[in-house]
């Protein structure tokens, strides 16, 4: 399938790989919107405190946004993809 396709499939909940990536068990998911409240947002570095706007209103607005599962069993959070990524038409569903 191709990148259009494979953006549908994410939206469905689904996770999707390329047959060109070569590590074993990669894949790309969608993490969906979501609100996390004050008390459940730690910040152990001050880059990452809360701003004024986010105490107001009680919590901090992750947008949706995909990541990555790495063939190190490591999270990627923000994957981006590459043109090739996008003009490849070797994508698949994983189950």
């Amino acid at each position: 399938m191709d990148f259009g396709e494979a953006l549908k499939a994410l939206k469905e909940g689904r996770k999707v790989a390329r047959m060109g990536w070569n590590g074993r068990d990669m894949y790309i998911y969608l993490t969906r919107g979501h609100k996390v409240s004050s008390k459940d947002w730690s910040a152990k570095d001050p880059v990452h405190e809360m701003t004024d706007h986010e105490r107001l209103t009680g919590g901090v607005v992750v947008l949706p946004h995909i990541d990555m599962y790495s063939a190190h069993g490591e999270r990627v959070i923000g994957w981006l993809a590459s043109q090739t990524d996008m003009l490849s038409d070797d994508w698949y569903v994983v189950d």
